[in-house]
C-alpha cells in the first residue's frame, strides 16, 4: 500500500478519540476536523496528531469534504470517532496491492451496549472507507452520507469495529438529529403524510428488523435495535407531517 492519510470528524468525542486515533497511528498522516467541541476532544487529539483543524458544523458532507481536501496522500482512510481499525485490518491494508483498484469496501463489526450484533442486517454493514482521493467525491445528502469512487472497487476481508450508542442519553440526541435530517430529505418528495403512513412505517420497520432480519436472535439488544428503527421511522414521518402543516 502507498502512503495513507486518515481523516476523522469529531464533536465532543473525548470518550472515543484516543482509542480511535490509537488504532490508526500507523498511517502516514492523521487529520482531525473538529466541530468546536466543548469537552477535551481537541486537547486529546492534539496529543496524537499535529493536524487538528476547527471548523464550525455545517453538516456531515461539508465537514467530510473539508477533511478530505486537507489530505496530502493519494490514498485516504475515513474513520468515525466511535470506530477502530482492527489489528488484522491494519496488516491487510499495509500489505494490500492497489495498482488495479481505486477503493475498498470494509465491513463494520457493530457492537451495541457491549454485544456484537449478528442480526438486523448489521452483520452486512459494508462501508466505502479506503479510496484514492483523486477518484473520490462526496455527493450531497443531509444524512447517511457516503463517499463515491469513480473507478474499480474491491473489498477487504477484515473489519472496522464500531461501538454504537454508549448510553441512551446519547442515543436520544442522535435520534433527534438524524430524524430531523431524514425528514428534511424525505419532505422534498411532497408525499402527503397521514396517521396510517406514520404507524405503518413504524410497524413495518420493527417487523423487518426483529422478524425478517432475525433481531430476536440477539436477545435484548436485538429487541432494542428493532425498536430503535421503529422509533426512527415514526419520528421521521411525524416531523414530515409537522412540516406539512398538520
Amino acid at each position: 500500500m502507498e502512503k495513507i492519510s486518515a481523516i476523522v470528524i469529531t464533536k465532543n468525542e473525548e470518550k472515543n478519540i484516543e482509542l480511535c486515533l490509537g488504532s490508526i497511528n500507523w498511517v502516514d498522516e492523521i487529520i482531525v476536523v473538529d466541530s468546536e467541541s466543548e469537552d477535551r476532544t481537541i486537547e486529546l487529539a492534539k496529543k496524537l496528531t499535529d493536524k487538528v483543524f476547527i471548523k464550525k458544523w455545517e453538516g456531515y458532507v461539508p465537514q467530510k469534504r473539508y477533511a478530505l481536501s486537507l489530505a496530502s496522500c493519494e490514498w485516504v482512510l475515513s474513520i468515525d470517532a466511535d470506530e477502530r481499525i482492527s489489528p488484522e485490518l491494519k496488516e491487510e491494508i499495509i500489505k494490500e496491492e492497489t495498482d488495479q483498484l481505486d477503493g475498498f469496501f470494509i465491513r463494520r463489526e457493530n457492537y451495541f451496549f457491549g454485544k456484537k450484533i449478528t442480526t438486523c442486517g448489521w452483520n452486512k454493514d459494508f462501508q466505502l472507507r479506503l479510496f484514492r482521493k483523486s477518484k473520490t467525491e462526496l455527493p450531497e445528502r443531509p444524512v447517511h452520507e457516503g463517499f463515491k469512487v469513480n473507478g474499480k472497487i474491491g473489498q477487504l476481508k477484515n473489519v472496522i469495529t464500531h461501538n454504537t450508542f454508549s448510553s441512551f442519553h446519547n442515543y436520544l440526541k442522535k435520534v433527534n438529529e438524524y430524524t430531523s435530517l431524514r425528514a428534511e430529505e424525505v419532505y422534498k418528495s411532497k408525499k402527503k403524510i397521514t396517521v396510517f403512513t406514520i404507524f405503518s412505517h413504524a410497524f413495518s420497520a420493527f417487523f423487518r428488523y426483529y422478524i425478517s432480519l432475525k433481531g430476536f436472535k440477539d436477545g435484548m439488544q436485538g429487541l432494542i435495535i428493532s425498536f430503535v428503527h421503529s422509533v426512527n421511522n415514526m419520528l421521521t414521518y411525524v416531523k414530515i407531517w409537522e412540516k406539512q402543516g398538520r
